[in-house]
């Protein structure tokens, strides 16, 4: 059982048993083929099945929950969203971006086939995501879908991840201060952990004030996450991590732990985990797995 502010919460096996669905709902939507591109597609499942926290897709599908929207249509847009974090990964250890070889314990994509297949595998793994969210079988309401991918487009982005990483590349070899430093991680990171609780809400038809409380809840899960991933590559192994340990240092970019040191940095993730919680304060014990899962983004050990 994993606790939070005094209630307990199996989050373990909520991860679990979600994490399942998405990876029986990512094998149906990207099935092996054959021909031309069945390298592609091969390269597309090594990218996003068989791995991974499932932290996004959980998101969606737990706050949908809240709203009585926790079907099929949910773990498919659960699905949409670790496909869209799965292109930024390998997108992300590219020779011409971050440049590393291991991602969750394996070789990363453009190791395992090559640059070319690995770049294009993370392109069709990112317009298949809005593809996903485009389908009636992922929501019945058009308006619902609209919604879905204006809130996935501005989250992935310029405006976003995109932007986010461009600024990290930017920021390579410089000292940042930190107003500039939690930006870069707020787009590169965090939107899309945002985007993920929204998407729970817009699922379920929120009302516009109980979906800025969710977007609240999933902006400071984004940044304790980040700060956590930061204490993370400077204190445990590569074997633990499952991908290449102290990269961030070797690359001279500026860190919240270079910045406020690994004890500083750590308390930075409680607050924020501890504010994120906060923002849930409308919802009762079935908000839990939510309030669990801000614990354990600041006690993970990878």
């Amino acid at each position: 059982m994993n606790g939070t502010m005094g209630i307990a919460f199996p989050l373990k096996e909520a991860l679990a048993a979600r994490a399942a669905s998405l990876e029986a709902c990512l094998d149906t939507l990207i099935p092996p083929v054959e021909g031309g591109e069945a390298r592609l597609v091969e390269a597309m499942r090594y990218a996003v099945l068989g791995g991974g926290k499932r932290l996004r897709g959980f998101l969606v599908m737990e706050v949908a929950s809240l709203f009585g929207a926790d079907g099929p249509g949910a773990t498919r847009a659960g699905a949409s969203a670790e496909m869209l974090h799965a292109y930024s990964l390998v997108h992300d250890d590219l020779p011409a971006m971050d440049d590393d070889d291991l991602r969750r314990g394996q070789p990363s994509t453009h190791k395992k086939f090559d640059e070319a297949t690995a770049i294009l595998a993370g392109d069709a793994l990112q317009t298949l995501a809005f593809g996903v969210l485009v389908d009636p079988a992922t929501h019945p309401d058009p308006a619902a879908r609209i919604a879905l991918v204006a809130a996935l487009a501005e989250a992935s982005g310029m405006a976003g991840m995109v932007g986010g990483q461009m600024i990290d590349m930017e920021g390579e070899g410089r000292a940042l201060p930190l107003p500039e430093v939690e930006r870069l991680h707020a787009l590169k990171t965090g939107r899309l952990i945002r985007y993920s609780a929204e998407a729970g809400a817009i699922l379920g038809g929120a009302a516009p004030g109980t979906r800025a409380a969710i977007a609240a809840y999933g902006r400071d899960l984004g940044a304790a996450f980040q700060v956590a991933d930061d204490v993370l590559d400077a204190t445990e192994s590569a074997e633990q991590l499952g991908k290449t340990a102290g990269k961030d240092a070797e690359a001279g970019k500026s860190t919240f732990v270079a910045l406020m040191g690994i004890d500083g940095a750590r308390a930075e993730a409680e607050r924020l985990a501890a504010r994120a919680t906060e923002a849930l304060s409308g919802f009762g014990r079935e908000a839990d797995g939510l309030r669990a899962l801000a614990r354990y983004v600041v006690e993970r050990r990878n």
